[in-house]
């Protein structure tokens, strides 16, 4: 009964094969190599976006990190929901890898920056003189952190603003392939197409090994950024183990395939907690339960064989807990069972 991340999973099969396949002979090193391109224009493909500049990477603090520290000075400000990943996991590595740049938090239910609220933080920043800082970008995760998704209508409305008062928008997509399957959207239309100017895409929560890509939609943004990723020692050498990781995970929509078991697991385990009387507390719309129950109860679960993250939640008490259950693409039916017998 592991739910305790959809980190703790495997590597897809066929990605494992085509890390295997790109093992055989000797191949130019640091990106200069033909499968590198080719993951690039996987990358364009799946997002439509032809002019993008695609950057590999293999981790997912790095990919936001350095794709924040591009679109921010470091006298600058970027705006994020309070319990984004950047903000409550990453060490202060944006605000590292940018130089100093500060985070601006903006509160909302279910993991979400509404317009009204992004709104209402501007306010609290105007931009009168240097005294102030620069307003530089606006962050959304997509997948929240809570599970929760962003239309592509929202998406829109937040660029909006952003742009309007001379942010650049990024979108941390660790889990973005999740939201492709929940909305329904087109990759394009959750990104550049609802104003969007950079992105994180993630595979390592969704069947790959290590890899994530960072995208900017406006070739013009990416200027340096190859030296940028270079000089914070994240460029492979042996990158085409990331770029065969790419290809295979986009190939014939494999990643929006993956997520979407993914999702469907999440909904299932929600009606079984569901009729077991158990509290979920955030609607499931891609691939996280959070279940508050007696701690008595959830110790008994432990025992028993579950691996869940404790989520220590506002509204917690003596008497019950918040925990974080996360299904993946290797959920298994047997799994489910299991817990729902449990319980």
């Amino acid at each position: 009964m592991n739910f305790g991340s959809d980190n703790a999973s495997g590597v897809h099969p066929k990605v494992m094969a085509a890390m295997a396949a790109a093992n055989d002979g000797a191949v130019s090193s640091y990106g200069r190599d033909a499968l590198t391109r080719a993951a690039a224009d996987r990358v364009r493909e799946a997002l439509d976006a032809p002019e993008a500049e695609v950057f590999l990477l293999g981790t997912g603090t790095a990919a936001n990190a350095l794709a924040l520290a591009q679109l921010c000075p470091p006298w600058g400000r970027i705006f994020c929901h309070r319990t984004a990943h950047i903000e409550t996991s990453e060490s202060g590595a944006p605000s590292f890898m940018a130089g100093g740049a500060q985070l601006a938090l903006i509160d909302g239910p279910d993991g979400r920056v509404s317009p009204d609220a992004l709104r209402a933080r501007l306010f609290d920043y105007p931009q009168v003189d240097e005294h102030d800082g620069r307003n530089a970008a606006l962050s959304l995760t997509n997948a929240s952190e809570w599970g929760t998704v962003y239309s592509p209508a929202v998406v829109a409305e937040l660029a909006g603003i952003a742009h309007e008062a001379g942010m650049a928008v990024h979108i941390d997509g660790a889990r973005f392939a999740n939201a492709v399957a929940a909305t329904g959207a087109a990759p394009a239309d959750l990104t550049h197409r609802a104003g969007v100017d950079a992105m994180s895409l993630g595979g390592t929560k969704n069947g790959c090994m290590a890899l994530e890509a960072v995208v900017f939609f406006d070739p013009a943004r990416a200027r340096d950024f190859d030296f940028r990723r270079m000089r914070a020692g994240h460029l492979w050498s042996k990158h085409r183990f990331l770029a065969a990781q790419a290809i295979a995970w986009l190939e014939d929509g494999l990643w929006l395939r993956l997520a979407r078991h993914g999702n469907d697991a999440a909904a299932e385990l929600a009606a079984r907690v569901r009729a077991a009387g158990l509290e979920i507390l955030q609607p499931v719309e891609a691939n996280e339960v959070f279940v508050r129950a007696p701690r008595e109860a959830i110790a008994r679960l432990r025992q028993a064989g579950l691996r869940a993250a404790d989520w220590p939640t506002v509204g917690d008490d003596e008497e019950r807990a918040t925990i974080r259950l996360v299904t993946s693409w290797a959920t298994t039916d047997e799994e489910i069972e299991a817990l729902s017998a449990q319980l």
